[in-house]
């Protein structure tokens, strides 16, 4: 994990994350990785409840889970994530999972996100001033 990485979230796997095979079912990842994405943007320095104001939102338009080692029941959960790039109307992002206890890297989640005005629900580009914002929590990828 790098400098520039933030933490996004913490939680445990529950015994009823997990499927037959006794490890976390994949749609458990993705809501981890899920709730962990609502807080990748205020970690940048955007306010959701600001972005709301506006009548702005993002959502997403791609994502990818690769998965890397399983996680079990009991296991505690850190999720980081950086943005990666930022266009014109949307805003690429990764999230990285790992064992909280040994760090080991269990899953990575890549996503797009395209901005939208809420009451149009149409794409818009990205406000100049959040732009500038999230051009500067953007990291370099490995």
């Amino acid at each position: 994990m790098g400098e520039q990485w933030v933490e996004l979230y913490r939680s445990v796997v529950m015994p009823a994350h997990c499927d037959l095979y006794g490890h976390m079912n994949v749609r458990h990842y993705a809501a981890f990785f899920d709730d962990a994405g609502f807080h990748l943007m205020s970690k940048a320095g955007i306010s959701l409840t600001e972005l709301r104001r506006r009548g702005l939102g993002s959502v997403v338009a791609s994502l990818t889970i690769d998965f890397r080692h399983e996680l079990t029941a009991g296991q505690l959960v850190l999720i980081t994530g950086a943005y990666t790039r930022i266009g014109h109307k949307s805003a690429s992002s990764e999230m990285r999972m790992y064992d909280a206890d040994t760090l080991t890297h269990c899953a990575t989640q890549k996503t797009v996100e395209v901005f939208f005005d809420t009451a149009h629900r149409i794409s818009v580009p990205i406000p100049d001033d959040i732009k500038a914002t999230l051009i500067k929590a953007v990291v370099p990828t490995t």
